[in-house]
């Protein structure tokens, strides 16, 4: 694992558009794993900005999203796909049909599951997948207590991950309880791992994903086994290491 130690949260995310937008440029085909929630924000506006003064082109690359809440419509606003659309589809030139979710208001979602492995598997899996890192190592929605040899899947959020993403909605009995989410071997599968970390909430989690042992209990340890994988954290991040 390279540890990439940055500043501050702007830092982070400007390395992390650097790392994607060479990539993007380098690759004929180049597939994207994306992530949600606040910490790829910052990452997603410097691609924008990429975008606009001409760095970089999305024609031809293809997205996969990690995950999705079960029973909300791509029109949710609490969804992860008008998410997507607002932080980054809507600005820059990815097309409609290669920017994939999982649907979280499908009508059968084992079925969903399925199609959507078969998409990643089509695509030849993911150039670079960027991640996150919950305070419980949650990748994805891949809660504590999740196989390593899962695929993607539907699961029952934990109490800590509903609680961390209340603040997105209204309160947090608005919080749907079960997602859909690329599972852990899905996961390792991607030839590149961009996993982003700020603040200093998250430096036990580090600590831990570091030096811990490899176990299904804390998900993120079995990125140890990756064999590349690029971590890019601020100081509060790294501040137990």
């Amino acid at each position: 694992m390279e540890i990439v130690k940055v500043r501050n949260y702007d830092e982070m995310s400007e390395k992390a558009c650097d790392l994607i937008v060479e990539k993007v440029n380098k690759l004929d085909n180049p597939v994207l794993g994306l992530a949600t929630g606040s910490t790829p924000e910052g990452m997603y506006q410097q691609m924008i900005d990429s975008y606009q003064k001409n760095k970089v082109s999305f024609t031809k690359t293809t997205t996969f999203n990690l995950d999705e809440y079960v029973g909300l419509a791509g029109n949710n606003p609490n969804s992860y796909r008008f998410y997507m659309n607002e932080k980054l589809f809507n600005h820059i030139d990815l097309p409609d049909n290669r920017a994939f979710l999982p649907t979280g208001d499908s009508d059968d979602l084992q079925k969903e599951c399925r199609d959507y492995e078969t998409l990643m598997y089509k695509a030849e899996y993911i150039d670079v997948q960027v991640l996150g890192l919950g305070l419980n190592g949650h990748i994805g929605f891949n809660e504590p207590g999740t196989a390593f040899d899962s695929r993607t899947h539907i699961v029952d959020l934990d109490e800590t991950t509903r609680k961390a993403n209340a603040r997105f909605f209204d309160s947090l009995n608005d919080v749907p309880e079960r997602a859909i989410t690329m599972g852990i071997e899905t996961i390792m599968e991607s030839k590149k791992i961009l996993l982003l970390v700020s603040g200093e909430k998250k430096a036990e989690a580090v600590y831990r994903l570091v030096y811990g042992e490899t176990s299904e209990e804390f998900p993120a340890s079995i990125l140890q086994k990756h064999e590349n994988v690029i971590l890019i954290a601020d100081e509060g991040a790294l501040s137990k290491l």
